[in-house]
Order: structure tokens, then sequence, then C-alpha cells
């Protein structure tokens, strides 16, 4: 397989997935299972970085030659009927990052939207029985790239039986026409556990995967590398500053009070949003006091109690006790008023 042996060279030539800060376990996971040409759901909380992650891969790809059609097929080896028939002859070259294809897990979505469907014009066209009626979907699309499936598990069991062909054989059956088309493209797809308005996903189809498991930075450093790489840059933001307010989410996500815990995108949130917050009081650097005054805006709905904590206090005061706590433990002076 042709993407299997692309990535293999990258791997093997010490390329990396260098938008991924830290992560080494996970990244080794995910190179070993692309390079045996295995499925990979990626699980992991959000923020973590699973779908940068993924976008990686695609970036890794070499450019490429295909013929200008929907299918992005290979000269040596075309699966549409038009390449097939000889009608297409145009040809262009796609980067790695343009081979990426991306799928939005949802209880709405259809096996049509994968697969495919016919199309009311080119059957008005062709005829409502012709190939050439038939509109290819995401599947086809990633052909010769990759097929990113975000949040698998938000998805029905019939779009579930949609995906088992196809990740077993690269192969299609239209079922309307009764033909196989060739499906050659690297799956990548990802769970969020912390997601309870979710579906299943059935022992047949978890069969088909090798799973890699990310969680949050693992180091404070890697964490506030990551924001300085990604969040927004309005005004000065001091490193001491910067220190701090990552300090106080991973206290957080350590405290046994919390079911759900804040991601990096909480982090980033509140970099972004104390600089506004100061801003706003006209100053040109960040101070703590102003992230004290948009912890509950960027906090509240990214944390929840456990029912055991959820009955002694509501997240505001358990989110006022724990910033009293850490200033106190921090030496950091004294609260910036209420949180608002």
């Amino acid at each position: 397989m042709k993407l299997t042996k692309q990535l293999t060279e990258a791997f093997l030539e010490g390329q990396d997935f260098t938008s991924i800060i830290g992560q080494d376990a996970v990244k080794e996971t995910v190179k070993s299972a692309l390079m045996a040409g295995r499925n990979l759901i990626i699980v992991g909380p959000p923020g973590v970085g699973k779908t940068t992650l993924a976008k990686n891969v695609s970036e890794l790809l070499p450019e490429i030659e295909v013929m200008d059609c929907p299918y992005h097929c290979d000269p040596e080896n075309p699966v549409c009927p038009e390449c097939k028939a000889g009608r297409t002859t145009k040809k262009k070259k796609i980067a790695g990052s343009e081979r990426f294809v991306r799928v939005q897990g949802s209880p709405d979505l259809t096996a049509e939207d994968l697969i495919g469907d016919i199309d009311p014009a080119k059957a008005i066209k062709y005829g409502p029985l012709s190939i050439e009626a038939f509109t290819p979907g995401k599947i086809f699309k990633a052909n010769n790239g990759v097929l990113f499936f975000d949040e698998l598990n938000r998805c029905g069991e019939k779009l579930q039986n949609a995906l088992l062909q196809a990740l077993q054989e690269k192969i299609v059956t239209i079922g309307s026409y009764d033909i196989d088309f060739e499906a050659n493209f690297l799956f990548i797809a990802t769970m969020n556990p912390e997601d309870t308005s979710t579906e299943s996903i059935s022992t047949v189809l978890m069969d088909r995967f090798d799973v890699a498991y990310m969680t949050y930075p693992e180091t404070q450093e890697e964490e506030e590398e990551i924001v300085e790489k990604t969040a927004k840059k309005l005004i000065n933001v001091p490193p001491d500053v910067r220190r701090t307010l990552v300090l106080f989410v991973r206290e957080l996500r350590d405290n046994d009070k919390l079911e759900k815990l804040p991601s990096v995108r909480a982090t980033i949130g509140l970099y972004e949003r104390g600089q506004t917050q100061a801003m706003l009081k006209g100053k040109e650097t960040v101070e703590w006091e102003d992230v004290q005054k948009v912890l509950f805006s960027v906090l509240s709905h990214r944390i929840k109690l456990k029912p055991s904590a959820q009955y002694l206090q509501t997240p505001r005061e358990f989110l006022k006790k724990q910033l009293k706590d850490f200033i106190e433990k921090q030496g950091l002076g004294k609260e910036a008023g209420d949180i608002p």
C-alpha cells in the first residue's frame, strides 16, 4: 500500500509530529500502528491535540500526482468510472495536507454522507441507473489520503456498519449498482471517553482498530509551551503570570472532587482572557489579578463536580475556595475581589 510505504519512509527518515508538544509515547504508538497499516482510534479528553495529531500525519505525506477527479485517482490505478473510461485526462499535484478529509461524527450523519449517493442532475443526464450518476462521499474523497473521523462514538449503528467493509477490505460495495470501488486511505478516528451523549461502538467495529491513548500534557513546562505556541498574543504576559495560571489549571485536574476536568483549551482561555481583561483596564501587561477576574467565565462550564460534592457547593463556590487556597499556598497576596 503506497500510503503505508510513504509514512514508513518518513518515520524511518526521522520525521516527527512537530505540531504536538510532548506526548512521546502516543507518537510512538501512532507511528507503529500506521507503519503496520492499521486503522487507528485516538482516545482522550477534549483539547489534548487528537485532531492536531491526525492532521500532522497527513502533513508528513509527500506531494503526489493524481487525476483531477473527485476520487483523487492514482494515474496508475484509477478507481472511478470517469478515469477508468479514460474521460479524465487532466492531472494535478496535491500536497500531503490536501490529502486530509475530515468527517464530523454526529447522530445525523448518514451512510450516504460517508459513501455517496445519486445526484439527481446527473441521474437526469446519464440515467438513474448509470454509475456516472453516483456522487462520491467522504470515503472516496479521501482516496490516497487520510480519512479522519472525529468523535466516532457519536455515530449510530447503521453508520458504523457502513464502515466495516471499507476498513477491513479497503473496498466499498455500492448497493444500488452492485459494484465494488476501491477505497485506499488511512483511517484515523477519535473518541472522548468523558462524553456521555454517545453511542456504543460495536465489538465488530472495534476489532478493526488499534488504539492510542492521549492525556493532558505531562509536565508544567510542556503545557506552558503549548499555550505560548497556540494562544493569541495581544499584550505582554509575564512568564510568572503564565506559569501561575497554568499551575492553577493543573492543580484543578488533580482535585478529587471533579468528575470533568478542565482541558488545555481552558488554560489557553485563561491566557487569552487575562490579556483582554487587562486591556479593558488600560494596561499593557497582564497581572495575576486580571486572570482571577475571568476565572469563572472561562472555567465554570469546563468542570463538573462529582455527585458527592455537588450537594455541598456550587461550581462558583468550588472555584472560589480553590482560588483562595491556591493564592495562600503560592503566596500571591489577596484575591482580586469576588469572582464575577
